[in-house]
């Protein structure tokens, strides 16, 4: 059939991949390239933006190619991205005037330090459902603006923000459209998630001029075409979303009360709470799903600063692995940790502690310590992270929530999903497709050109996989729990704050 296929582009922190599906949601090719990450100080985390821009592009030709399907008949392109990462170019050349400052960079805590000192954090967070922390883009552009002197620059219409959604979108598109969706504009600090619209009085507190900021759009619309050059042919550019918001679609929780976790470089849960902002009373944040036709659909959401990116640390820093893949094995060759727990707030913990100066930890090693503890550790800690997600969401919304869907590269581990289920005490659904971020992305793409009548037609591409039910009982589920606190609470606080 002609115009039969999707495409999305799921520009994640260390990786750019492209993923070709069939309008029913059959992965016919994939293709990730890995690309530099760069640490200028402790806690410090950078992207060259060319890295992320040539990764995607390259990515996207050889995903194409490796399909075998005809160019023209894709019907649509979707973008999902990785989200609070913060660029500032050059309007004219469109070159950045300084690298990515990615997502978990804390060089702005003395930032959000000065705001809470002032008393604003209760009017962030009714404006826009988010905790002052580093992880948003609003003190990484005051920085940029700051450090570089270039406010004038930027009142003059001489630059562009925006985060990697309109990067992309910018460099891609024909035309060269500055816009970004309401997701990722939720994610800014920047935005007022009722009102839908940036916010002077948020613009205000750090002196941000409104000729730097993108236009919002919704998550399935139609910004332009895919520039020629790059695929031969321009193809409708449909949809931009967060990564995370993208996932939840890609998992269909379109139901208020549905929870998904992606198991990526951090892990990021998010519960559908329906048409209004629900405010969280237990660390979470409150955020903008989707935003079809103008109406926004909201979310809780926790976020994990450090999942994969753990198993990373053990293979490229302590060399205990080669590949992320044999860590399952590994974990399995010993009944427990006995013991140890990793705690890897590397660059601070995100929900529900929300605490920028803790630090990484291992606790409760001995002499018969080994590696295979520590790699089993490592995987514990991701699902007991994310177990603190998931209690505190059932904490707000007064009830637990019946199962997790899960998704992202370390779902594909089945002793973590295993375990994840068991300290959860809920089962733990794994779709057919892991790639329900991509898959997110391009089944909004679908919607916006008309392939699917309604996202609940959509929805019908995603199918379940395998469901890992609990294993533990109650006593051992709160002694592992009990365990896991009192490591989190050595790991607190541990940086000395300016």
């Amino acid at each position: 059939m002609p115009h039969s296929i999707l495409v999305a582009l799921d520009q994640g922190t260390t990786s750019s991949r492209a993923v070709v599906f069939s309008t029913q949601g059959r992965v016919l090719a994939t293709h990730s390239i890995e690309f530099r990450q760069i640490y200028p100080q402790p806690g410090w985390v950078e992207h060259d933006p060319e890295d992320i821009l040539s990764s995607q592009v390259d990515a996207l030709r050889a995903a194409v190619k490796l399909s075998g399907v005809d160019v023209n008949d894709i019907a649509a392109i979707g973008i999902a991205n990785q989200r609070e990462t913060t660029l500032l170019w050059d309007r004219a050349t469109g070159a950045c005037v300084h690298n990515a400052i990615v997502w978990q960079c804390r060089r702005t805590a003395p930032y959000v330090e000065r705001l809470v000192a002032d008393g604003k954090t209760e009017m962030i967070r009714q404006k826009t459902g988010l905790v002052p922390d580093a992880y948003f883009s609003g003190t990484k552009l005051a920085w940029l603006l700051d450090t570089l002197n270039l406010r004038e620059r930027a009142r003059r219409g001489e630059l562009c923000f925006g985060t990697v959604d309109s990067f992309l979108a910018w460099h891609l598109v024909e035309g060269r459209p500055h816009v970004t969706d309401a997701t990722n504009a939720a994610r800014t600090m920047l935005f007022n998630i009722h009102t839908q619209q940036w916010d002077d009085e948020l613009l205000a507190l750090w002196d941000i001029p409104r000729e730097l900021l993108p236009e919002v759009t919704d998550s399935a619309q139609v910004i332009g075409n895919l520039s020629t050059e790059i695929l031969g042919r321009p193809i409708p550019v449909a949809a931009l979303a967060g990564d995370q918001h993208a996932s939840l679609f890609g998992q269909a929780c379109f139901t208020k009360g549905m929870v998904k976790n992606t198991y990526g470089t951090g892990c990021f849960m998010l519960m559908n709470t329906g048409e209004t902002p629900a405010q969280s009373h237990n660390g979470l944040i409150t955020t903008v799903a989707w935003r079809l036709n103008g109406q926004p659909v909201y979310a809780l959401e926790g976020s994990v600063f450090m999942g994969g990116a753990t198993v990373q640390w053990l293979r490229d820093e302590l060399k205990m692995i080669q590949t992320s893949a044999e860590t399952e094995q590994i974990a399995q060759s010993v009944t427990d940790t006995e013991g140890v727990f990793l705690v890897p707030a590397f660059t601070g913990l995100g929900a529900p502690y929300w605490d920028m100066y803790s630090r990484g930890t291992i606790v409760g090693m001995t002499r018969g310590t080994n590696r295979a503890h520590i790699v089993r550790a490592a995987l514990e800690a991701i699902a007991y992270q994310s177990a603190d997600l998931f209690n505190a969401m059932a904490a707000d919304c007064g009830s637990r929530p019946p199962q997790m869907r899960v998704d992202g590269g370390a779902s594909a581990n089945s002793f973590l999903m295993q375990f994840q289920s068991d300290i959860l005490g809920v089962p733990v659904v794994r779709p057919a497709v892991l790639e329900t971020t991509a898959l997110g992305a391009a089944l909004l793409a679908g919607l916006a050109v008309g392939l699917y009548g309604d996202k609940e037609e959509a929805a019908a591409m995603v199918k379940p996989d395998l469901t890992f039910t609990p294993a533990m009982d109650e006593y051992n589920r709160g002694l592992a729990l009990y365990g896991w606190h009192r490591a989190v609470d050595r790991a607190r606080g541990w940086v000395e704050r300016e």
